[in-house]
């Protein structure tokens, strides 16, 4: 099974770039490009939220528009810059899965592995949250899969990364979020978006995964006390691969064109080219 993960699309109203100067919709359109032009296809995309920038009925529309090109199944959650009744309102008809009101949770039961999406919105708010009501509806969801490999999806990661601009937005979970995820060995990956960086760590057992953004990028700063700036990094997504033997593993693709693929042809010094013998 192949996942490809977008996220932290921030859509605009056409003509109003994001800060003034990213053009985030020809973005959305780059990464689309480069999901179609995978081989073999993704069997299905998530987006791990922030599809729009202010929550507009015309950036869920730009966003549709977008998704409406790729011909497999498309799952969403909500980013802190979503509305999420907005985001119902435009999306819901093509996107079935989506609740019809409270938070938008949902599980998908149609591949060999289970994908639960996670809403980490609080309303006005940069940061996160999984509640215990959140931890109910997941702790639920994972008795129901009764070990079938999973993935979980959300925006804001359940954790800390060790850059200051970015844990002082952090998603704040319920006392038993994390021994419930180290209690089910059979989640594969927990992938998130947000930080608008590819970052890897170890979780409750696990491995949380944050996909770059499909646009700008912030830049990566370690000094403590920082607050974050963004930079024109190129852009990527992240394509996550299941088997039965190997489990989940992750790679990022650049989003853009770096040049055709070239084969390797070795000098005839290297020195681990096999030297033929002669009398």
């Amino acid at each position: 099974m192949i996942i490809a993960q977008l996220s932290d699309f921030h859509a605009r109203p056409h003509g109003c770039p994001a800060y003034g100067i990213v053009d985030t919709n020809a973005a959305i359109g780059r990464a689309v490009d480069e999901v179609l032009a995978m081989e073999p296809a993704p069997d299905c995309v998530l987006v791990t939220g922030d599809l729009s920038d202010c929550g507009l009925a015309e950036e869920y529309g730009i966003v549709r528009d977008a998704l409406r090109r790729l011909p497999m199944p498309v799952y969403v959650v909500p980013g802190n810059h979503d509305r999420r009744e907005a985001l119902a309102a435009t999306l819901a008809k093509e996107h079935a899965y989506l609740p019809e009101s409270g938070f938008q949770h949902y599980a998908i039961e149609d591949f060999p592995v289970r994908l639960i999406g996670l809403d980490t919105v609080i309303a006005g708010e940069d940061g996160g949250e999984i509640c215990p009501a959140r931890e109910a509806w997941l702790a639920e969801r994972l008795r129901e899969g009764q070990g079938r490999p999973t993935v979980i999806f959300m925006h804001h990661p359940p954790f800390e990364v060790g850059v200051d601009g970015m844990d002082i937005m952090p998603c704040h979970v319920s006392p038993g979020f994390v021994d419930l995820v180290a209690r089910h060995p059979e989640i594969e990956r927990v992938l998130c978006g947000h930080y608008h960086r590819p970052i890897q760590r170890r979780f409750a057992g696990t491995i949380g995964y944050v996909a770059p953004g499909t646009a700008h990028q912030v830049a990566l700063d370690l000094r403590p006390g920082t607050e974050n700036q963004f930079v024109m990094e190129p852009p990527a997504l992240a394509v996550h691969v299941w088997t039965q033997e190997t489990g989940v593993v992750s790679h990022l693709q650049p989003i853009g064109d770096y040049g055709p693929r070239r084969p390797f042809a070795l000098d005839p010094a290297y020195p681990g080219k096999q030297q033929t013998a002669h009398a």
